[in-house]
C-alpha cells in the first residue's frame, strides 16, 4: 500500500485555505502543473474525488473536508516533532540519562541538577543508582549517557573515562569514643565497624587501606548508603569510612571526623560514549565538570 506524503496533504489543506490551484501554488511556491500533479497523486490513492469547482472557487468534497482535517493534524504533528527534534540538537531540550553510587547522588549531584534545572529546564534528567561496572556496561549498550564512576577503570573501547574528583576519605568516629588526632587501621580495626558493601569500589579501598597494617576486620554491617551509614555511626554503633566532599554539610554533632594516617582517597571519574556527543548531554557534562573542585 503506498503512503501519502506530507507534501500532498500541505497541498490539499493549502487549496482548501486559500480556494484555488493558483493561490496554492504561490503560497507553497510550487508550479501550477505539480500542485495539480499532487491532488490527482491524492484522488488516485483513495479512489474518490477531494475537490470540486463551484463558480471559479474550488472547494473540498464531503471525503476531501474529511483528509483535510486530518492532514491537519498531522501536518501540526509533523512540525512539533521537527521542532522538538531541532531543540534537543541545539541543546535546548532533550533527554539525558545519569547513573552514579548512592555517595554521589547524596551530595555531588544535587549541585549539578540544581545549575541544570535554573540554565536547562527543558532537559529531562534521568536518575539511577548503579555500581561503577554496572555504568560502564550500560554506557556501552547505549542505555546510558553519563556515568560517575570509580576509578581507575581499564581503558573500554567506546568509551572515554575522564577523571574528576579525588576526595579524602575519613573516618567518622561516634562523639563520645576517645580518638586520636590521626586514625590508623591498627587503632579503628579493634573497633566495631561499619563499612560499604563488598560490591563497591570503596569496599575495596578501605580493605587494602587496613592490609597495611595487616589487618582483616570483620564489620559488623555492611551498606551500601552512606548517609544510613553516618545514622548509625551518630547511634554509636561503630565507626565508618567514607569519602568526605568539600561542600557536603558537617556531619551530625554525634559524629567526629578525623583523618586517617596513612591518607587514603576516594577517586571518581566522568564517563561516556566516545564520539559525537548530543548538545544536551554536553552541557551535563559541561555542568558536571564545574564541580570537579566543588
Amino acid at each position: 500500500m503506498r503512503e501519502i506524503s506530507l507534501d500532498r496533504l500541505r497541498t490539499l489543506v493549502a487549496i482548501a485555505d486559500l480556494g484555488s490551484f493558483a493561490d496554492a501554488a504561490r503560497a507553497l511556491n510550487l508550479a501550477p502543473p505539480t500542485v495539480s500533479l499532487h491532488i490527482a497523486d491524492l484522488e488516485d490513492r483513495i479512489g474518490a474525488p477531494l475537490l470540486s469547482r463551484k463558480r471559479g472557487h474550488v472547494r473540498p468534497s464531503p471525503t476531501g473536508e474529511l483528509l483535510v482535517e486530518r492532514a491537519r493534524r498531522l501536518l501540526a504533528d509533523a512540525e512539533l516533532a521537527l521542532d522538538d527534534v531541532q531543540r534537543q540538537v541545539q541543546g535546548l531540550a532533550g533527554r539525558v540519562r545519569i547513573a552514579a553510587s548512592t555517595g554521589a547522588i547524596a551530595h555531588l549531584l544535587p549541585q549539578a541538577l540544581e545549575v541544570l534545572r535554573t540554565h536547562h529546564p527543558a532537559i529531562d534528567i534521568q536518575v539511577a543508582v548503579m555500581t561503577s561496572q554496572e555504568t560502564l556496561t550500560r554506557l556501552q549498550d547505549g542505555t546510558l549517557d553519563v556515568g560517575l564512576v570509580a576509578l581507575p577503570q581499564p581503558p573500554i573501547a567506546g568509551l572515554v573515562v575522564k577523571p574528576w574528583r579525588r576526595d579524602p576519605v575519613m573516618a567518622f568516629l561516634p562523639a563520645h569514643w576517645k580518638s586520636p588526632a590521626r586514625i590508623t587501621p591498627e587503632w579503628l580495626a579493634a573497633r566495631p565497624l561499619i563499612l560499604n558493601d563488598a560490591t563497591t569500589r570503596l569496599s575495596r579501598l578501605t580493605a587494602e587501606w587496613f592490609a597495611i597494617g595487616g589487618h582483616h576486620p570483620a564489620p559488623r554491617i555492611q551498606l551500601n548508603y552512606n548517609d544510613a551509614i553516618k545514622s548509625l555511626v551518630a547511634a554509636g554503633y561503630g565507626a565508618a569510612l567514607l569519602p568526605h566532599e568539600a561542600a557536603t554539610p558537617l556531619p551530625d554533632q554525634r559524629i567526629v571526623m578525623r583523618p586517617l594516617r596513612p591518607a587514603l582517597w576516594r577517586r571518581l571519574g566522568i564517563a561516556h560514549r566516545a564520539g559525537n556527543v548530543e548538545r544536551s548531554t554536553q552541557h551535563v557534562l559541561d555542568v558536571l565538570w564545574d564541580l570537579r573542585w566543588a
